[in-house]
């Protein structure tokens, strides 16, 4: 299937539903498809729809009776039959979309299956029914039926345990935000500094820019501001309550307030179990279901430390969410006054510093030592890239490691590839560099991994002094990664 020239990026998805629909097998057979909202799933899945003449269902929060109405019109439109469709039930609606495959692979789209599951909980048995095995209406059809859906709790569970439809999906397609660098691209912004401060602000979900922005982007690094007061806290675009209708729309999410409590923890800078639970002054037990909740939902991410065990931490998975905690929530009043934005921001840019942007250009430093950085230039393929504290017995204190990059094991112990610094706003030098080297002592007394050939990564947004640039001249294992290397090379 030819993609349509207006998508941008999303090769290795085409690549995948171009695979899956037209593949040629007798059978019909089932795709799962999901991601956050906001992704371009139903872009992407109409338009391998349009290229290879399926049928495109968008379902709608609905009673049962109702949608069985509304896929039966829709289908009617499709494929104009003599007398209209009228199903009375889901097994016979399922059984006329197997039907469309009866000459040709053709793709079925169910979007947002989960309003369809919640109405009538049997549709998933009912679908496992139709697609049993040996049944003629489905030996007799190539429909590749796929569904979709951006409740991440539900779609987990879908093929997941002894979920009705567990092994019987032929594909499994996660649409991801775009990473650092094809948001940059996606945003056409070429400096680097700009783009790193505009991803920690709205991250890589393609539709902030084109229709909740309005494709307003900044001009330069000196319209940043301005861009921030214009869109995101502009209570006239769309931009302005995204992050309480991301939450709003997770079907798992009641009692809201104690969700929203969760994430200004983590958005505040309490990352650990511990420290939220005193941030809402609650026991630890309190939180484990929320937080278990939101891991599902896919809003909070859980980061094991690579150096203790059982010391997880946690990040806000949505560069947006974080953004809203951290600067709008608090002020929100303040902000839904027309007017306010300017005056707002001028008094949250050193919290946006700290609180969004650090940590982001933390997060983005790990993604990049683990898709990007060069394995030969490593020393290996990362298994992991995580971070953690490291203790050090003599001085009773403990260091923080902002990227660990750990190898595949080949023996006893998996060797750690890396350990690196990242500092948004400090020009490095040879303190950093003479930190890490002790830190890397502490691992290797430690003897949970090897370390013979752990190199010393430091990563600034602001740049490197003569004697850093002079070390890692004289030493291989020192690397120095500025945000043009992060954008640009591997």
């Amino acid at each position: 299937m030819d993609k349509p020239a207006e998508m941008f990026d999303r090769d290795h998805e085409w690549s995948a539903l171009s695979r899956f629909i037209t593949d040629p097998q007798p059978g019909a057979t089932l795709g799962v498809v999901s991601g956050r909202r906001r992704q371009g799933k139903t872009f992407l899945l109409d338009a391998a729809c349009r290229a290879a003449g399926g049928f495109y269902f968008g379902a709608t929060e609905a009673a049962d009776a109702e949608s069985l109405r509304r896929i039966s019109a829709a289908l009617t439109a499709h494929v104009r039959p003599a007398s209209p469709f009228h199903f009375a039930d889901w097994a016979e609606a399922v059984d006329a979309l197997l039907a469309l495959g009866a000459e040709r692979p053709v793709p079925v789209v169910i979007d947002e299956f989960p309003y369809l599951a919640k109405a009538n909980p049997e549709l998933p048995s009912i679908i496992q029914e139709a697609l049993r095995p040996l049944r003629d209406q489905r030996t007799g059809s190539r429909t590749r039926l796929l569904l979709c859906g951006s409740a991440l709790s539900f779609m987990g569970r879908l093929l997941s345990g002894k979920a009705p439809l567990r092994g019987r999906a032929g594909l499994e397609l996660v649409v991801r935000p775009l990473d650092h660098r094809l948001a940059a691209e996606f945003w056409d912004i070429a400096d680097p500094h700009l783009a790193m401060k505009v991803n920690a602000v709205v991250g890589g979900t393609p539709a902030y820019r084109r229709e909740f922005a309005r494709g307003d982007t900044p001009a330069g690094p000196d319209d940043f501001d301005d861009w921030v007061v214009r869109t995101v806290l502009n209570p006239e675009t769309p931009l302005f309550r995204e992050a309480r209708y991301l939450l709003a729309e997770e079907p798992d999410l009641r009692d809201t307030a104690l969700y929203l409590s969760v994430l200004a923890a983590v958005a505040d800078g309490n990352a650990t179990r511990g420290g939220m639970a005193g941030y809402l002054e609650r026991k630890a037990t309190d939180i484990a279901h929320p937080i278990n909740v939101l891991e599902d939902a896919g809003l909070l991410h859980r980061d094991a430390d690579a150096f203790r065990d059982n010391r997880p931490t946690y990040r806000i998975a949505e560069p947006l969410i974080g953004f809203y905690h951290a600067i709008m929530r608090p002020v929100w009043d303040q902000l839904e006054r027309p007017g306010s934005a300017g005056r707002v921001w001028q008094a949250s840019r050193r919290r946006f510093v700290s609180n969004v942007l650090g940590p982001h250009f933390e997060q983005v430093c790990r993604d990049w030592a683990l898709h990007h950085a060069d394995p030969e230039f490593l020393g290996g393929l990362p298994a992991r890239v995580g971070h953690g504290v490291v203790h050090d017995p003599k001085a009773r204190t403990g260091n923080e490691v902002d990227v660990a990059v750990i190898g595949i094991a080949d023996g006893a112990k998996p060797p750690l590839l890396a350990i690196g610094e990242a500092k948004w706003n400090d020009t490095m030098g040879a303190a950093h560099i003479e930190r890490l080297r002790h830190i890397r002592d502490l691992i290797a007394l430690a003897g949970r991994y090897d370390t013979t050939n752990t190199q010393l990564m430091c990563f600034s947004g602001a740049g490197f002094n003569d004697k850093a640039h002079a070390a890692a001249a004289t030493n291989p294992d020192i690397w120095l990664i500025d945000l043009e290397t992060l954008y640009n090379q591997a």
